[in-house]
């Protein structure tokens, strides 16, 4: 089902605001907060070298991890995270606190295997993804991994919708209303070569001399009256 834990070692923020903010990230360190469970959030920072690399790895927001914040530790899912524009560093962090019983809706990544098996593929079909990531509701210390499509016999033009996909007990769809599509086979793209827009001269199309770019011979209308 869900991914390994992790653990992070953080330090109590005593004050927030911007300029706080922004003398933690000068020393390394990324604010961030943990909330929800019905109890007060609390302003921590977290090792920016670490936690960027936590970011930038698979599953960050679908893998709950525990921060230890002195001799506290909240256990906790990721649920956004804001980045600087220019140089793609992490700014800020929020941690959702996690219960015994607490619900959550998340995005799982959709893999997909088998596309040797797949006939339409083998004949030059193309893999059109609609859908990376199916986002469901469930328990958050029973998020599943990722779901799996088998394209195995798929031909082209068929299509894989949602209801495709065997949810694990406790697991629901966000979206009920429609069986909307996941990928579809889609038939080969041909290229056709570009005509050749210049006309070869035939033989009984030789231009006759003086008359080039439409221009009138000068015997017509110089003769003498």
């Amino acid at each position: 089902m869900s991914q390994d834990t992790y653990v992070l070692t953080a330090d109590a923020r005593d004050r927030v605001g911007k300029g706080s903010a922004r003398a933690l990230r000068r020393g390394g360190m990324i604010p961030a907060v943990i909330y929800g469970n019905n109890q007060p959030p609390v302003a921590i920072a977290l090792p920016g070298k670490e936690v960027t690399r936590k970011i930038h790895s698979s599953g960050f927001l679908t893998t709950v991890a525990t921060i230890e914040v002195g001799s506290e530790n909240y256990k906790v899912l990721p649920k956004d995270f804001q980045v600087d524009p220019v140089s793609d560093i992490p700014v800020h962090i929020d941690f959702l606190r996690i219960g015994k019983n607490t619900v959550v809706t998340v995005s799982i990544a959709v893999h997909f295997i088998n596309e040797e098996e797949s006939p339409g593929l083998t004949r030059g079909g193309v893999l059109n993804v609609v859908r990376h990531e199916i986002e469901v509701t469930c328990r958050a210390d029973a998020i599943p991994d990722t779901f799996v499509i088998d394209l195995t016999g798929l031909d082209i033009d068929d299509v894989v919708h949602v209801s495709a996909i065997k949810l694990p007990d406790g697991v629901e769809l966000t979206t009920t209303d429609r069986d909307y599509t996941v990928c579809t086979v889609a038939p080969p793209t041909i290229y056709t070569e570009p005509e050749d827009e210049e006309e070869e001269v035939g033989a009984d199309e030789v231009p006759i001399e003086g008359e080039e770019d439409g221009e009138e011979t000068e015997d017509e209308g110089n003769g003498e009256e």
